[in-house]
C-alpha cells in the first residue's frame, strides 16, 4: 500500500494510451487466420504469438506504462520515445513472425491478416511517440529525424522479408505495378488541383482585398461550393463535360471527358478554393498597418511593398492555407476513383466490393501516409517561413 501511495501519475496521456493498448491486447485478435480470401478469419490473440516476439512486446509495453510514473519530464519524454519505438517494431516483428509460423503449415489460399490488437497497439506506440516529442519539446528537425528513423526501420524489415506471409503484403505483391501507377495518379490529381487552386486563388484574393463589397458574395459563393457533397459534385460534372467533349473534338483530344481525371481535378480545385482564399485574405489582412505605413514612408511603391513587406509577413498564412487544401485533396482524391480518375481509391473500392479488407488497406494506408508526409513537409516550410518573417 505504501508503494501504491508513493506512485504518482506524471503523464496521464501515456498511461491512458497504455490502458487502451492493454484492453485491446486482452480482448481482440492480434492476427486473423482464414482458409481463403472470402472465409471468415479465426482470431488469434497476441498471447499466442512466438515467445521471443511476445516477450519483446510485453517488455516494451511495460516499460512504456511504467514511464508514466517518472517525474522528470525530459527523462520521461526521451525514454518514452525509445520505449514506444521499441513497442512499434516489436509489434511489426511479432505480426510478421506469427504469420510465418502460421503460413508454414497453411494451404496456398490461406490469408493471415492483421487484427484489431495489432492496429491499436501500433497506434498506441505512434501516439506515445508524438506525446513524448511534444512533452520533450523536440525541435522540428529532431521530429523529422525520429520519423525518418521509424520509416527506415520499417523499410529494412520489409526488405528482409519480415512481412512476406501477411495477406496485406501478398495483395501488394500481386498488384505492385498497378499500385505504383495509381499512387502516381493520386499524387498527380492532388498536385494538379493544388496548382490550379493556387493560380485561381490569386486574383480572387486580390479582388477580396481591394473591394470589400465583393468579399461577402465571393465568400458566400465559395461557401456554397464547399457544402456540396464530394460524390454529388463529381457526378454533377459528368454531364456538362461529356457534352463539351462531344461538341468540341479538340477538347476530347486533350483528354476532357465526363469521366476520368478532368472532372476529378475540377472538383478538387473547387473544394480547395474556399479555404485557400479565406486563409490568404486573413493572412494579408493580418499584416500590421503600421508596418505598411512605415514602408510607404520609406518610399516603397505598391509592387515593392507587396514583394518586400506584405508577402514575406503573410507567407506563413499562405503556407498554412496550402497545407490545409493539399491534405484535404489527398483524402478527397480517393473518391475520384468512382468516376474513373484512378488513384489509390481504386484499391479501397475494389476491396469493399470484393469484401477484401487487406485490399482496402492497400489503398487506405498509403493515403494516410501521404497526408502525414504532406503535413510534415508543410510544417518544415512553415518553420522556415516563420524564421524569415
Amino acid at each position: 500500500m505504501k508503494i501504491l501511495r508513493a506512485l504518482k501519475i506524471h503523464d496521464r496521456v501515456l498511461l491512458t494510451l497504455c490502458c487502451i493498448g492493454a484492453l485491446a491486447a486482452a480482448s481482440t485478435a492480434f492476427v486473423n487466420y482464414a482458409g481463403n480470401r472470402l472465409a471468415d478469419g479465426a482470431p488469434l490473440s497476441v498471447w499466442q504469438a512466438p515467445s521471443a516476439d511476445l516477450g519483446a512486446i510485453i517488455s516494451s509495453f511495460a516499460a512504456l506504462a511504467g514511464l508514466s510514473f517518472v517525474a522528470q519530464e525530459k527523462l520521461r519524454a526521451y525514454a518514452a520515445l525509445l520505449a514506444a519505438a521499441a513497442l512499434f517494431f516489436a509489434c511489426l516483428a511479432g505480426a510478421g513472425a506469427f504469420a510465418h509460423v502460421l503460413a508454414a503449415t497453411a494451404p496456398p489460399a490461406a490469408r493471415i491478416s492483421l487484427g484489431a490488437a495489432f492496429w491499436i497497439l501500433g497506434a498506441v506506440a505512434l501516439l506515445a511517440m508524438l506525446n513524448a516529442m511534444q512533452r520533450g519539446a523536440l525541435s522540428l528537425w529532431l521530429r523529422v529525424a525520429a520519423g525518418a528513423a521509424v520509416a527506415l526501420g520499417f523499410a529494412l524489415m520489409a526488405r528482409c522479408g519480415v512481412f512476406t506471409s501477411l495477406a496485406l503484403t501478398r495483395e501488394f505483391m500481386g498488384r505492385h505495378v498497378e499500385f505504383l501507377q495509381q499512387l502516381a495518379r493520386h499524387v498527380g490529381l492532388v498536385g494538379a488541383a493544388a496548382a490550379f487552386a493556387l493560380i485561381i486563388s490569386v486574383p480572387l484574393t486580390a479582388l477580396a482585398l481591394r473591394h470589400a463589397g465583393a468579399r461577402g458574395w465571393l465568400f458566400a459563393t465559395l461557401g456554397v461550393v464547399q457544402t456540396i457533397p464530394s460524390i454529388a459534385l463529381f457526378g454533377a460534372l459528368i454531364a456538362p463535360l461529356s457534352a463539351l467533349s462531344a461538341r468540341f473534338p479538340a477538347l476530347r483530344e486533350l483528354g476532357v471527358a465526363g469521366v476520368g481525371p478532368t472532372p476529378a481535378i475540377i472538383a478538387l480545385t473547387l473544394y480547395s478554393l474556399p479555404p485557400l482564399v479565406r486563409i490568404f485574405v486573413t493572412g494579408f489582412n493580418a499584416v500590421a498597418s503600421e508596418v505598411k505605413d512605415a514602408a510607404i514612408g520609406l518610399g516603397f511603391d505598391r509592387r515593392r511593398l507587396f514583394l518586400s513587406v506584405e508577402l514575406p509577413l503573410a507567407l506563413p498564412a499562405l503556407i498554412s492555407g496550402l497545407r490545409v487544401v493539399v491534405i484535404q485533396a489527398i483524402g478527397l482524391a480517393a473518391v475520384a476513383a468512382l468516376i474513373g480518375a484512378g488513384g489509390l481509391g481504386v484499391f479501397v473500392f475494389q476491396g469493399i466490393g470484393q469484401y477484401a479488407l487487406d485490399l482496402v488497406l492497400l489503398g487506405a494506408i498509403p493515403i494516410i501516409l501521404l497526408a502525414l508526409a504532406a503535413d510534415l513537409i508543410f510544417q518544415m516550410l512553415l518553420a522556415a517561413a516563420r524564421r524569415r518573417a
